[in-house]
């Protein structure tokens, strides 16, 4: 008999569930559900030669323009996000974290959007000992998706490496505004503890401004680049190094304020 993994059979199948509805509450835009990969998704650890093949030809086509290195930063970015936000996700929301090696991603023209993940135990503890083995898991991950970016186009370490501390450092900024229970210190603690464990220290950080009536607000101070002026040289991303940098800082303060109202 085919199993249907749409509804709860166990508690693996419940928790997997429960999971997939938070991230698309949380978030607003998550798109997934439980199940083994479809034909032709991205599959963490399998072969992904064509997968892969399919989204450079797409990006190269759409962004002619741009060239090679913006190419290479978007194979990367598409496929870190998803996995980044599900296990932040997991580990300070949700409060348990699956085996993200069954995860699979699903490509959408130029972008990678929407997942499965394939049922199972998830693991408890500490939100300290969570971050340590999906920081663990995601370096797994990264560490074949970065060989598998550069069988196609050339991404240097150091710039895969900012790039992917930019993703958590704004993983960071956005848990502390859905978990405004945390003090910033706090989110602070856990940042350092992503990083770290990832071997991103010192690829950038949080920066905590103060709000008119007192609240202490984070943003990122960032060193990566998503290289994205290349497609519009006169609109740069808030917390682009690129730009001066009282400009970043007022930028990004009117985003993180705006958030608080």
């Amino acid at each position: 008999m085919t199993r249907n993994y749409l509804f709860a059979q166990d508690a693996a199948d419940a928790a997997t569930t429960r999971l997939i509805a938070t991230a698309a509450q949380v978030t607003g835009f998550m798109k997934g559900e439980p199940g083994p990969a479809r034909e032709g998704w991205y599959v963490a650890g399998g072969d992904n030669a064509y997968f892969m093949a399919a989204l450079h030809q797409a990006l190269a086509a759409t962004y002619r323009d741009a060239g090679p290195p913006l190419w290479a930063v978007r194979l990367w970015t598409n496929l870190i996000w998803q996995p980044a936000y599900l296990a932040v996700i997991a580990t300070h929301i949700h409060g348990a974290l699956p085996d993200l090696a069954q995860l699979s991603q699903q490509r959408r023209g130029v972008y990678v959007d929407g997942y499965r993940l394939v049922p199972g135990m998830q693991s408890g503890g500490s939100e300290t000992e969570r971050i340590a083995r999906a920081t663990a898991m995601l370096n797994t991950f990264t560490a074949q998706l970065l060989e598998e970016v550069n069988g196609l186009v050339k991404l240097r370490p150091l710039n895969a490496r900012r790039l992917l501390a930019d993703r958590m450092l704004s993983l960071m900024v956005w848990l502390s505004q859905k978990r405004r229970d945390l003090p910033p210190a706090v989110i602070e603690d856990y940042c350092n503890q992503w990083l770290a464990g990832m071997g991103l220290s010192g690829q950038g950080a949080l920066q905590t401004i103060v709000a008119p009536d007192g609240r202490a607000v984070l943003i990122v101070k960032r060193k990566g680049c998503c290289l994205d002026y290349l497609l519009d040289p006169d609109r740069l991303c808030a917390s682009c190094p690129k730009q001066a940098e009282n400009v970043r800082v007022a930028r990004q303060s009117a985003n993180a304020l705006a958030e608080l109202d």
